[in-house]
């Protein structure tokens, strides 16, 4: 993200910034940590407590969800702005004033009671959140070489911000203590003033100003960022109040297709576009956003997958913890794997390496029954949290040099992709991932409950089982009967739940091979054009 404007930096500022101490060097890397590790714990603490946090306001599943999409939407959209903003105002002063009103907002999310003030504090919380991500960027980047902001920097810093997911589910039982979401809160503002220490006492070097904002870089962003939280908003509540069942469902994604198109229509007529749209519709970029997106909604398997299958199989969140705590540290292994073997030339190997662990971590999921427990995805889980560690820096890192190439102008665009690709490619690919579940669980419970009314012999058998459970605890006939076909209606529900999170694993498995073959064919088709284009022409005879 604002690696890229860390390179460029230089260029902005002719005059070069005295080289680091070492312990100014680890106070720069550790604030870089601190802060990515900050602004994504409080995503991962909302996604992990949708539930928790409806019966602390009042409030139904359904409408906490909205807490979601109020806080993702402006993370979509405001880095389109925001470095503009930093060009324009200054690096320092745009640090200083986004880490004040982070923790502000921080503060003020202690006083939301009900879920109107909950939406508003989720909403300035996504605003408030949006810029830290760039810091972190500019914290890991500011002390290193040059040769190390690409091999070291990228990695590290995305590393820790996609902890911030697996991390907020492993901590939130122990921090929930009594189901009190102000624990967690007061968590979150204790990180934000830590936050504000180190920015103030770490100052970020400040290049030349330059004013780039311009009238209609504002209409385009009005109407990029309405886009974008449409998509968002679709995208999180469609399984929820179900795509067809919701008319302003299909209101709003017209809605957002048509604004983007109006933006995109904006900024191909201007000179100095907010976004080069052009650039953004030339093969490699299409290609480059594909896989992005492609790779995000492979993800969806350990985001919505294994959380989803083992809260419908009744697991409590201090039961799936240990799992997250087993996945936190897969990612943070990845991201330091990563790290040591990151060049622009190995790129495609890691990706090849990546996208192979993820088809393995995904088949060994696909075996799943109604016994499972936690314990038993520690390893296939571990396998997709390395090769996610392992994909996403090394992505960044090629499409960052491939702008570069192109010049300084195109840094922004690519931030964009980037930034877009990662927060909407994970909510549509979260959405697609829960409609394939709710769709396929159906298919499943359809096709038992006829065997059921066909009176198959293995299903008599199993009401026998039942009953006869159950009868150490149950004298009466009639409330046995009863009793057991509610059972049995139990075990039905949990085997079609599970029946469908293994097509949907299966499926994610293929996807992944699918798009190893894509890449080798890829790699195949380089490097043949490599070696013909450096073979000497045959003489004439």
């Amino acid at each position: 993200m604002s690696a890229s404007d860390a390179q460029v930096q230089p260029h902005a500022d002719p005059a070069q910034p005295p080289a680091k101490t070492r312990a100014q060097t680890a106070g720069y890397l550790f604030a870089a940590m601190f802060i990515a590790l900050s602004q994504a714990l409080g995503q991962g603490f909302l996604s992990a407590n949708i539930t928790t946090l409806a019966g602390e306001l009042g409030a139904t599943v359904s409408d906490t969800t909205w807490l979601m999409v109020v806080f993702m939407a402006p993370r979509a959209a405001l880095p389109l702005i925001l470095i503009k903003v930093r060009t324009q105002y200054g690096l320092r002063r745009f640090a200083e004033v986004s880490i004040v009103v982070y923790a502000v907002v921080a503060g003020i999310s202690l006083f939301a009671t009900d879920l109107r003030s909950a939406l508003l504090v989720e909403l300035l919380s996504g605003i408030a959140a949006a810029p830290l991500s760039t810091l972190a960027f500019m914290y890991m980047l500011e002390p290193l070489s040059p040769q190390k902001k690409l091999s070291l920097g990228l990695p590290l810093a995305l590393t820790f911000m996609s902890l911030g997911i697996p991390l907020g589910r492993a901590l939130s039982p122990i921090l929930l203590e009594n189901s009190n979401w102000q624990n967690l809160l007061l968590i979150k503002l204790g990180m934000s003033m830590t936050c504000l220490a180190l920015v103030f006492r770490l100052p970020l070097i400040s290049g030349e100003r330059m004013k780039v904002i311009e009238r209609l870089d504002l209409l385009s962003f009005s109407l990029i960022t309405a886009s974008f939280a449409g998509f968002v908003a679709c995208f999180t509540t469609g399984a929820t109040y179900w795509w067809t069942s919701t008319p302003w469902i299909g209101v709003a994604m017209a809605g957002a297709i048509g604004t983007l198109v109006a933006a995109f229509l904006i900024e191909l007529q201007r000179k100095s576009p907010l976004v080069d749209v052009r650039w953004l519709m030339t093969p490699a970029m299409l290609q480059f956003t594909a896989a992005l997106f492609l790779f995000r909604i492979i993800l969806s398997e350990q985001t919505s997958g294994a959380p989803g299958l083992f809260q419908a199989l009744g697991y409590s969140a201090a039961q799936m913890a240990p799992l997250f705590w087993v996945i936190s540290a897969a990612t943070l292994a990845g991201g330091l794997v990563c790290c040591l073997v990151l060049t622009p030339q190995r790129v495609p190997l890691i990706h090849l390496a990546a996208l192979a662990l993820i088809a393995f971590g995904a088949h060994l999921d696909a075996q799943a029954n109604s016994q499972i427990a936690p314990s038993s995805m520690y390893l296939s889980q571990a396998i997709i949290g390395f090769a996610a560690a392992l994909f996403l820096p090394s992505a960044m890192a090629i499409g960052l040099v491939s702008a570069l190439m192109r010049g300084p102008q195109y840094i922004l665009s690519f931030i964009i992709v980037f930034l877009s690709s990662q927060v909407l490619g994970a909510t549509i690919g979260s959405g697609i991932f829960r409609t394939l579940i709710f769709m396929r669980t159906k298919a499943h419970a359809q096709w038992l409950n006829e065997h059921l009314v066909t009176g198959d012999g293995m299903v008599n058998q199993r009401l026998a089982q039942i009953a006869t459970t159950l009868s150490h605890s149950i004298s009466d006939t009639a409330l046995l009967k009863v009793q057991t076909a509610k059972q049995l209606g139990i075990v039905v529900s949990q085997q079609a739940t599970v029946a469908a999170y293994n097509d949907i694993f299966h499926m994610i498995s293929l996807l992944a091979l699918f798009a190893m073959a894509v890449l080798a064919g890829h790699i195949l088709h380089m490097t043949m054009r490599k070696r013909m284009a450096g073979t000497p022409p045959v003489p004439a005879q």
